[in-house]
């Protein structure tokens, strides 16, 4: 592996995979394929494309694929290493792992399907000198029956024939600075929800930045193909040219 250079990102690839099953008890979930690519490397390209070559890929179900996959990512233009869990560390353990870390870094699933500009959200990181910066989308669902307003007497106040109720999410995408990891503990599970809340209350400031793409998670089957269904009709948006 060469010298590493460029940003530097850690892409979360150790989970089970266990609403994807019975696929994912050959096939780690970064593996599915979307047309002719696995997951992770439409990922991987994009992150090259922004600039993100020195990648640490957190690996631990099945993860001796994804190594025998990706090597050392010399075929994609990128300088990968892995860090594996011996035990299952959560969504924020394996950053300890990673380490030598960079003074701002990526840290993303490795099972998402997105046309989000990587670099932007980095450069919005740095530009507002926050601890952390998590990537959100908004999301809408919708009520298929009528919702009742109703006072603490009991009495009707209003009434809503099947609304949408809108709600922000995470996309599983995230920019730390390297003084974030400070709370993480040696060696035992943390999630990146709890990380984010450990640095709120330490009075560090973590932004919320809601960049416009296209963002599809896949973590069950219909998400799965849904995501295959939209990559082959949008091809051209995801993959770099």
């Amino acid at each position: 592996m060469g010298k590493r250079s460029g940003l530097q990102a850690i892409i979360l690839a150790g989970g089970k995979g266990a609403r994807l099953l019975p696929y994912t008890m050959v096939l780690p979930k970064p593996l599915m394929p979307i047309k002719d690519k696995p997951i992770l490397e439409v990922v991987i390209r994009q992150l090259k494309h922004r600039g993100f070559t020195d990648i640490c890929i957190a690996t631990g179900h099945l993860g001796e694929l994804i190594a025998a996959f990706f090597k050392d990512g010399s075929r994609l233009g990128v300088n990968i290493r892995y860090s594996i869990e011996d035990a299952p560390l959560g969504t924020a353990g394996p950053i300890r792992l990673a380490a030598p870390l960079a003074d701002n870094f990526l840290v993303m699933n490795g099972d998402l399907l997105t046309t989000l500009d990587y670099r932007e959200l980095f450069e919005f990181h740095l530009r507002h000198g926050a601890a952390a910066t998590i990537a959100c989308c908004r999301r809408e669902v919708a009520i298929d029956y009528g919702t009742l307003e109703i006072g603490k007497d009991g009495a009707l106040r209003g009434y809503v024939e099947k609304p949408r109720i809108g709600y922000t999410v995470s996309m599983g995408i995230n920019v730390l600075s390297r003084r974030a990891a400070e709370p993480l503990p040696r060696g035992k599970p943390m999630d990146i929800p709890e990380l984010m809340m450990k640095l709120v209350e330490r009075g560090e400031r973590v932004l919320c930045h809601a960049p416009h793409c296209v963002w599809l998670d896949i973590g069950r089957v219909d998400d799965y193909r849904k995501a295959v269904e939209i990559y082959e009709r949008r091809e051209q948006e995801f993959i770099p040219s």
